[in-house]
């Protein structure tokens, strides 16, 4: 007989113990005591305080703060060309003068634009500002275009279009820059000279057109092509008056600005205020430690427990062989 006969002959063999060997087998098992519990509340505890102590020591430590403390600036004014902070040396108004003071060559037509920002020290100081930049406008036989100021307590703005003579906005630069500290200055020109050029050549060929036009015989189709000439014509010449208007008057925008004032923001705190905050967000590093441990405990209490059931069928299955 083979040895792979002789294995499946054993396994064919039932065996059956005696019942009195059955009987002791199973008082030795119930007289034994229960195997140990690999997971215990106290190793349980073991792990979640050290986790909970090193979740609250890292956002007590990594937390951003909420204690901001400003710091009052006079005369500190973000102002484009200017660091919010930084107190930019302010020009007198003969520097103003001078770089504003853009050359216009003779026989040269150019749009002039200026921006000019102001700071002042008190919301009356704009109101005054304004009615003085007006009165040096209309001195100098400019215009306003427009005006807009407003006021928010000690906070106020004014915001002002200026049409002053291009001969003459030298001049007014330098008085309207005594209204109070330059923060912002820029200037721009733009020659039309050109264009001009271009729109005196277009109306004199539709000229010639139209008097060749007017001298022929009188028809419908004559007079329809008189009158498309005659629109054209006084559409450039328009276009043409605005721009030498435009040129002859420069635009100057006048900004005026109270400072920004920020309020200290005090904290009064006492000796102990650390040890509270410490506690409190101690108190948080728990919650999160069992709000994350709990499902896991569940977890690996519920794998426990079904193999353990699984370990006591099969040794009653044992017992009953």
């Amino acid at each position: 007989m083979s040895q792979r006969d002789l294995v499946a002959e054993l396994r064919a063999a039932h065996v059956e113990a005696p019942p009195e060997v059955r009987e002791r087998v199973r008082l030795i098992a119930a007289g034994a005591p229960a195997p140990p519990r690999r997971i215990t509340w106290r190793r349980a505890l073991v792990v979640i305080v050290p986790v909970a102590a090193a979740v609250a020591a890292t956002l007590v430590f990594t937390r951003p703060s909420n204690d901001k403390t400003a710091v009052v600036e006079r005369g500190a004014v973000h102002t484009p060309g200017t660091v919010r902070g930084l107190i930019p040396t302010p020009p007198t108004s003969d520097s103003a003068a001078k770089a504003f003071a853009v050359p216009s060559p003779k026989g040269r037509v150019q749009i002039y634009d200026a921006t000019l920002s102001l700071r002042v020290e008190h919301a009356g100081d704009v109101s005054d500002g304004v009615k003085r930049a007006l009165r040096v406008t209309t001195s100098l036989g400019g215009y306003s275009s427009s005006v807009h100021a407003e006021t928010h307590g000690s906070r106020a703005v004014a915001d002002l279009k200026l049409r002053i003579p291009r001969s003459r906005v030298q001049e007014a630069m330098a008085r309207l820059a005594q209204l109070g500290t330059i923060t912002d200055e820029n200037v721009s020109t733009v020659d039309q000279t050109a264009l001009l050029n271009n729109t005196d050549r277009a109306i004199a060929r539709l000229q010639k057109q139209l008097a060749t036009l007017r001298a022929a015989p009188t028809t419908p189709e004559n007079d329809r092509r008189i009158a498309a000439l005659v629109k054209r014509i006084e559409t450039l010449q328009r276009g043409e008056a605005t721009t030498r208007r435009n040129a002859h008057y420069a635009t100057v925008r006048l900004h005026l600005e109270t400072p920004l004032v920020t309020v200290v923001k005090k904290h009064d705190h006492g000796p102990l205020h650390g040890v509270g905050v410490a506690l409190t967000w101690l108190a948080i590093g728990v919650i999160y430690a069992l709000a994350i441990g709990a499902p896991v405990a569940l977890l690996v209490g519920s794998i426990w427990l079904a193999i353990r059931v699984v370990r006591k069928r099969r040794e009653n299955a044992l017992l009953e062989i």
